[in-house]
């Protein structure tokens, strides 16, 4: 199993659970030392794992990323595209408008989640198409089901990651069989090192616009890693042999709440 961003606070618990689970982790990220930590940890806890350096828009980086993990393990039957992120410059504020957006950020924004789900797509589909047999899950968000207020790049990437995670599941099961699927998870809110600063205050508490994200939670709280982690499982499992282009929603109830 591949999992790209692994080193994140929602890649990390997910390459430990899967470890826990029995799986194969291969950790790709650009940060090395953090990687190599993980590494680490993960098999002196008694599990199979190996961190390799990435850069997710970087085929060539990709291709040889693709060549190490074959040489050690032979196959490769799951991808999790969970690398991304959002910058500033791409998101507008309550006291901005459209016009003070910076398109040069909301492009890197766009390049980093989609063309780095894509990408990875790319390069890591042959050895699946070749199996006959692979699972991948791209990670959307809350942000692709309805728009947001301020977070206008990472909204519109994602939710063209959820179109294109539509459109691959029939692809590859019209060209290479029903061994293929492609699915993604939809994340809710989750408290992560990208969107601490926004949600909470130096003392812990909640900002203004995380009281007004909860009060629109029916849950009333927000999510745990751990609750994204058994959707995870089912996708890659011969449990959902036969669910291929579906966005699973983890997000306590924020898509379809209102007033």
């Amino acid at each position: 199993m591949v999992i790209t961003g692994g080193c994140g606070i929602l890649g990390r618990g997910i390459s430990e659970y899967l470890v826990g689970e029995g799986a194969k982790v291969v950790i790709l990220d650009r940060n090395e030392e953090v990687g190599k930590a993980l590494e680490g940890e993960l098999i002196d806890k008694g599990g199979e794992a190996l961190f390799l350096v990435t850069d997710v828009l970087n085929k060539e980086v990709l291709e040889q990323n693709k060549k190490d993990i074959l040489a050690k393990y032979g196959r490769i039957d799951v991808l999790l595209n969970a690398a991304g992120g959002n910058m500033p410059g791409a998101t507008i504020g309550p006291d901005s408008t459209i016009l003070d957006l910076q398109v040069d950020d909301f492009k890197k924004v766009v390049d980093l989640n989609l063309f780095g789900t894509i990408y990875p797509t790319m390069v890591f589909v042959d050895v699946m198409a070749a199996q006959k047999q692979g699972c991948i899950v791209n990670f959307s968000s809350e942000s692709s089901l309805r728009p947001l207020t301020r977070v206008v790049g990472y909204g519109a990437a994602k939710a063209a990651i959820s179109n294109f995670t539509k459109y691959m599941a029939g692809e590859l099961a019209i060209k290479f069989g029903e061994g293929l699927r492609v699915n993604a998870i939809v994340p809710g809110f989750f408290l992560t090192d990208q969107n601490r600063s926004l949600l909470t205050n130096p003392d812990g508490s909640h900002t203004p616009r995380a009281k007004q994200i909860i009060a629109h939670t029916p849950f009333r709280r927000f999510g745990e890693p751990e609750e994204l982690y058994g959707t995870i499982h089912y996708l890659i499992s011969d449990a959902s042999t036969f669910v291929t282009g579906t966005l699973a929603v983890v997000d306590g109830g924020f898509d379809v709440f209102s007033i």
